[in-house]
């Protein structure tokens, strides 16, 4: 049975878990959305002590503020990398758990907009997208990717860029007027 190393930092909340099959044998997060860097290392060395090693890491690519998306995805790839174990990547809001058919899921992406998408019995049908709240109808915020849901999407995804939404803050020297 396959295990995963599973992290996501699309959030505030950095999550990390590890599972054997659909098993979640450890997880656990911790909340502080300029915290991931620590975070996360501190939360994959308790999941290593479960006595099991993985066989590949699942990481939510996104969408989500760019810095801390990138810790977590860099991380997920070191990790990997150091371990010669494959990456597979999940788009962060198809893995929140919402018990309706139809639903939309948003997360804060700060400067008062949310990073959304819309699903139709379970599958993304729009998105995922960034706007202003005023500009998306009904949709569930503060809710956050579940461990054995990213887990389960690995069966059929596996996104190899992150969903960055937004264009940089950074501008390149020369690009400045």
């Amino acid at each position: 049975m396959t295990v995963s190393l599973v992290i996501d930092t699309s959030t505030s909340r950095t999550i990390v878990g590890i599972t054997r099959g659909t098993e979640v044998l450890w997880e656990g997060f911790h909340d502080g959305a300029t915290d991931h860097g620590n975070a996360v290392a501190d939360l994959v060395k308790k999941a290593m002590t479960q006595g099991v090693n993985p066989d590949r890491v699942v990481v939510g690519m996104g969408p989500g503020p760019f810095t801390g998306l990138r810790v977590g995805i860099a991380f997920a790839r070191a990790f990997a990398a150091a371990r010669s174990l494959p990456v597979i990547g999940i788009c962060s809001l198809d893995a929140i758990q919402v018990d309706k058919s139809e639903y939309t899921v948003a997360i804060d992406a700060r400067r008062k907009e949310i990073y959304w998408a819309r699903y139709k019995d379970g599958v993304r049908v729009e998105g995922p997208a960034v706007n202003f709240p005023a500009d998306v109808d009904g949709y569930i915020l503060d809710l956050y990717p579940d461990v054995a849901r990213l887990v389960a999407l690995s069966d059929s995804q596996n996104e190899v860029e992150p969903f960055y939404l937004r264009r940089p803050d950074a501008i390149a020297t020369a690009d400045r007027s």
